[in-house]
């Protein structure tokens, strides 16, 4: 068997021993949670501006700041490199 197809083999079996809730060797990467109204106030932008900025729905951004649901995904992602350095965000936003 090839290399690439034991890697795989490996992957595929530490993932179901980890949905089985077994110790793996799967590591898994989880973003910190942003909060996000701080972190809008932080770059001093209106919930319309920061929506327009980043591509957010603004009943989305509401519901976040209000604390009824937390972003999760890409979104999630995205906030955290904003936190973390909004300007390279910015400028790759800029053109």
């Amino acid at each position: 068997m090839t290399t690439a197809f034991e890697e795989i083999r490996e992957g595929l079996e530490a993932a179901i021993e980890h949905a089985k809730g077994n110790n793996s060797k799967m590591v898994l990467h989880k973003p910190h949670v942003v909060d996000v109204k701080k972190l809008r106030h932080k770059m001093q932008m209106t919930q319309q501006e920061f929506c327009a900025m980043f591509g957010i729905a603004l009943g989305t951004l509401r519901h976040w700041e209000q604390g009824d649901r937390e972003p999760k995904g890409p979104a999630l992602v995205l906030l955290n490199v904003v936190e973390k350095n909004p300007e390279a965000v910015l400028d790759a936003l800029a053109g």
